[in-house]
């Protein structure tokens, strides 16, 4: 019987070690044949089984990057203000199921809260009438992007619970509803209760000024066809919407390390953060009107793969950035991967670490 049990101890403990040899072994070779910049790390339970730097901090100057180095994570904050809005519901400082015009004023009806954390409002995209209407010499939080909502009013794109359609203006919304409902700045709520409590140190939604402060910060990139090399992803303030934008919350706009986000990961195993009924809310799919399936629950995409195991992952895409976190829940196995030059075939490098990982 000792036999078998050790058998079958070294079994898995070889599955798992093959598992990270892989993952190596694909990284290794997209970086060498596209100078891919980033960080990845995978953890089985936790246990950080590979976790490699490749590339620069910055490619103009050569400096090497380090698995410490901080990175936009854009999209994937989402996650993070979603769990400020489940934080306030435990605290009974809101309901999901509140009219978003209970503390906003909106030119659109019948838009819950839930609504907004799983994509489902129907409403439209603020970038458009901001980049048509402000000033771009000025930097636009959200009270200016709720104020041109509601000066121009672009039309709903259909009706609130019909249709999924990413959202960031739903999570822009979310923020906003934050701070009324829960009586201080969404930046200070999030540092407290989430950053702070989980010791997140490398952890922050940080202003232009303050990153550029950060000598470990990993700067953006992007490939310039004309200069056959990478450069800075950041151009002059008016083309730049990280700049015109540089006040919105809610989001995007999180900074963080592999490290860190390994830290977020476990966290959502556990309840140092809300209940686990909350979270099981969090990680499920939702019934539309029609009766149709999304896959979007509470800042996390949701999908179960061939071999039954369920995943739930966010990724994120900005000027010079792109970042992933996928989550295996059932066996606790974790896939970060930061990235500061997204090369073309990310989304590839993506899919084959997926399957190396399962």
């Amino acid at each position: 019987m000792a036999i078998l049990v050790f058998s079958v101890i070294l079994f898995f403990t070889n599955v798992v070690h093959s598992r990270a040899q892989n993952i190596e072994t694909i990284v290794d070779s997209f970086a060498h044949s596209t100078q891919f910049s980033g960080v990845v790390l995978y953890a089985d339970n936790g246990k950080i089984l590979f976790e490699k730097a490749y590339g620069f901090r910055d490619f103009s100057r050569h400096t090497p990057l380090k698995k410490t180095d901080i990175f936009e994570l854009a999209s994937v904050s989402k996650s993070f203000t979603a769990m400020v809005i489940m934080l306030l519901k435990e605290k009974n400082k809101l309901n999901l199921d509140d009219l978003v015009s209970k503390y906003l004023a909106i030119p659109y009806q019948g838009i819950t809260i839930r609504h907004l954390l799983n994509h489902t409002s129907g409403l439209p995209d603020y970038e458009p009438i901001m980049d048509k209407y402000w000033d771009k010499g000025k930097v636009a939080g959200n009270e200016h992007i709720l104020e041109y909502l509601n000066r121009y009013h672009p039309p709903i794109l259909f009706e609130p619970g019909n249709r999924y359609r990413y959202s960031n203006t739903g999570y822009l919304l979310l923020a906003s509803i934050a701070e009324i409902a829960g009586g201080m700045d969404f930046i200070e709520f999030m540092r407290r209760e989430i950053f702070e409590t989980l010791g997140m140190t490398d952890t922050n939604i940080r202003t232009l000024a303050a990153k550029k402060a950060i000598k470990n910060f990993a700067v953006g990139h992007v490939w310039s066809p004309d200069k056959q090399k990478f450069i800075r992803a950041k151009s002059s303030p008016s083309s730049d919407y990280n700049f015109w934008l540089g006040d919105r919350k809610g989001s995007g706009r999180v900074s963080s390390t592999a490290y860190d986000l390994l830290k977020w990961d476990q966290a959502l195993y556990t309840e140092k953060l809300v209940t686990r009924a909350t979270l099981d809310e969090a990680f499920n799919s939702v019934t539309l009107i029609n009766g149709a399936i999304s896959n979007y629950g509470f800042g996390w995409d949701i999908r179960t793969d061939p071999f039954g195991n369920k995943i739930v992952s966010h990724d994120g895409d900005t000027a010079g950035y792109k970042a992933q976190i996928i989550r295996i829940i059932n066996s606790k196995r974790t896939l970060i991967i930061l990235c500061n030059n997204p090369v073309g075939s990310f989304s590839g490098l993506i899919k084959m670490l997926i399957r190396a990982f399962q």
